[in-house]
């Protein structure tokens, strides 16, 4: 029998290893904890695959194409039994699929074009149906509107164990076809040459993409769920250009946000999980956004300003360079006011070549060093072979 309503709020001050102390002594925290953590790790996975494939709509046309199914598997069954209706929402994302791939296949039509159209047909169909169904005199019908936000209650065991079930097959279809996969991702039409059978590793793809946001539906909902697809596969891609890696960051941050998200949802009342869980990932794209090493924001305004004072060094040399060239005697004396002519001039770029052994200083005179010179030199060779 399944419970209604949402997770119980402790709003006591705890520590850390009393929270962990009640996970393991809750049922319904436990089990909440383990179904996020696993829902993460595995939309988080796929969802490398949609965004380096470009197809970051498509978990949402997926999600929303799946409310009709379930909207329609009541009606024919009048069960709200969870798996009868995921099943729904599967034959009716599946379905949504491969009608998206029809309409690129067949038509003049982009994907993003086939991707909004399907969106808004089934959503708007299912939103339909489930007006239709509230209007019935059938009081089994309320709380269908639960798979629109999602209802991380009503997770028991059962759903748990369906969801690692789930995740360890597509670990084990991951790492059995991972070379195609991979070949499939960046080089499709080498993978063709190579005589993969290209549609069929695309359809796998989908499926398990497919499989997974139905999975996620009862936790995060319709609305939602694109966004625990792409989120932490987006944090991932701002921190490595390695497929195996990336995968394993997405996975990682996935499970973070389901955990963290049942944590902060648990300690507040009236504190619906899915969104926190969504919310938690989008914390983490925006940290990875601003805080990565090599395409974080931080990190490249950093690097953007040392190069442009490297420049400025540069630029500065080559002026002292060209004035120096004129004497035979490349370690002439020059006044420092000579360099006010330049603009990119300034006291700490003549510091900080003076720093470098570039330039000798002596009083309100400079003059350039061998090693300057060399240097200026080299750096004007580099330039007039660029312009070549």
């Amino acid at each position: 029998m399944r419970r209604k309503g949402k997770i119980p709020a402790f709003t006591e001050t705890m520590d850390l290893k009393e929270y962990i102390e009640l996970v393991f002594n809750d049922y319904t925290l436990r089990t909440i904890t383990l179904g996020t953590a696993i829902l993460g790790a595995v939309t988080g996975m796929l969802g490398s695959f949609a965004v380096l494939r470009k197809q970051s709509l498509l978990g949402d046309a997926i999600s929303h194409a799946a409310l009709p199914g379930i909207a329609i598997a009541f009606l024919i069954t009048g069960s709200k039994d969870s798996n009868t209706l995921l099943v729904g929402a599967l034959i009716s994302g599946l379905i949504g699929t491969f009608w998206i791939r029809g309409i690129i296949a067949k038509t003049h039509l982009k994907s993003d074009t086939a991707l909004g159209l399907i969106l808004s047909l089934f959503f708007g169909f299912g939103m339909l149906l489930l007006t239709f169904i509230q209007k019935q005199p059938n009081a089994n019908q309320a709380g269908l509107d639960k798979y629109l936000f999602g209802q991380a209650a009503t997770l028991v065991e059962s759903d748990v164990w369906l969801m690692a079930i789930i995740t360890g097959l597509c670990l084990f279809v991951l790492l059995f076809f991972w070379k195609e996969f991979k070949l499939f991702l960046f080089d499709t039409d080498y993978a063709k040459t190579l005589g993969f059978n290209t549609s069929f590793i695309d359809i796998l793809i989908t499926s398990f993409i497919v499989l997974a946001i139905v999975l996620g539906l009862q936790t995060v909902g319709v609305v939602l769920m694109s966004a625990m697809l792409l989120a932490p596969a987006a944090a991932a891609r701002q921190w490595t250009n390695s497929l195996s890696k990336m995968v394993v960051l997405a996975a990682v941050f996935g499970a973070f946000s389901g955990v963290l998200g049942t944590a902060i949802s648990a300690s507040q009342n009236n504190l619906s999980t899915g969104p926190v869980i969504v919310i938690i990932a989008s914390v983490f794209v925006i940290f990875s956004f601003i805080f990565s090493p090599s395409r974080g924001l931080l990190f490249s305004q950093i690097r953007f300003i040392a190069n442009r004072r490297d420049l400025e060094l540069q630029k500065t040399l080559a002026f002292m360079y060209h004035i120096a060239e004129t004497h035979e005697d490349i370690s002439h004396p020059h006044t420092i006011k000579i360099l006010n002519n330049f603009q990119g001039y300034t006291r700490k770029t003549l510091q900080k070549l003076v720093d470098k052994n570039y330039v000798t200083l002596d009083g309100t005179m400079w003059s350039l060093t061998e090693k300057g010179f060399e240097t200026a030199a080299n750096l004007y060779n580099q330039q007039a072979i660029k312009d070549e």
